[in-house]
C-alpha cells in the first residue's frame, strides 16, 4: 500500500508486530536467526509486499518460526 492510497486530510499509520520463535544450540546462533528473519522482513516491507493482517514468518528451509501483522491506516486532522 502505498501513501498516496490515503484520501486528503488523512495521515497515514502502519502498525507492525512480528513474533518470532526460535529453537536453537545457543544463543549466538539464535540471534543470528532472529537478525536474519527480521532483515528478510524488512526487505519485503519495504518493497511492499504485505497488505494488511497476519502473515506467516518462514525461515531459510521453509519452517515456520513466527508472523508478522500489518495495518495501514489514516486518521484525520482536522484544524
Amino acid at each position: 500500500m502505498e501513501n498516496d492510497d490515503f484520501d486528503d486530510g488523512t495521515t497515514p499509520h502502519l502498525m507492525c508486530h512480528v513474533e518470532l520463535d526460535f529453537e536453537g544450540p545457543n544463543v549466538a546462533t539464535l540471534n543470528k536467526w532472529a537478525a536474519d528473519a527480521l532483515r528478510k522482513l524488512a526487505d519485503l516491507l519495504e518493497k511492499d509486499e504485505f497488505d494488511d493482517g497476519f502473515h506467516p514468518v518462514k525461515d531459510n528451509v521453509g519452517k515456520e518460526i513466527g508472523k508478522i501483522y500489518i495495518d495501514y491506516y489514516g486518521e484525520s486532522f482536522d484544524a
